[in-house]
């Protein structure tokens, strides 16, 4: 959570480094003196960053520095977006029309920046089949896809087959 911001008699510090609307460095002045420009410019003196006894304030319009904040984060926000991981469940005789329609899919979600989880299913006595041979068919469909990815978990054999998960290679 973001500190609270002050402004004009809610600063605390006796001297201030301030910088002007026009983004010019004052230097540094007291806090009453910076009040005064502040009042003069019809602006706010707003503190923007404390660090021990010396705090960084800008004279500004309050109303259009919060405007401004607010876009911030709602565009820091909106680039965090988080990823998601996206299933294709595979069976060791999965058919070459049917590897190559996943693997399509798997692209275009690596392309949109989510995680692909391939499932590789066994059924019946393949659960007893060894990693290699599970390994190499998961090998076969990763080899097909159209885009560049890294794998991010490599196969784990599970009871009933396996899975893999990639990503897009940034």
């Amino acid at each position: 959570m973001s500190q609270k911001i002050l402004i004009n008699n809610a600063i605390r510090s006796p001297d201030l480094r301030v910088i002007d609307d026009k983004g010019k460095n004052l230097g540094v002045i007291r806090k009453e003196e910076a009040l005064r420009i502040a009042k003069d410019a019809g602006l706010d003196l707003i503190e923007i960053s404390r660090t021990g006894d010396m705090s960084v304030a800008k004279i500004a319009d309050y109303g259009k520095y919060q405007y401004e904040l607010s876009k911030k984060l709602k565009e820091v926000k909106a680039k965090s977006a988080p990823t998601e991981t996206k299933n294709i469940q595979l069976s060791v005789g999965i058919s070459e029309n049917d590897i190559s329609i996943k693997t399509h899919q798997a692209a275009e979600w690596l392309k949109d920046g989510d995680r692909v989880k391939f499932e590789l299913q066994v059924k019946g006595r393949g659960k007893y089949m060894e990693e290699n041979f599970l390994k190499e068919r998961l090998n076969r469909v990763l080899a097909i896809i159209p885009c560049d990815y890294k794998i991010a978990e490599p196969l784990k054999k599970l009871p009933r087959g396996g899975f893999s998960i990639i990503i897009e290679n940034k």
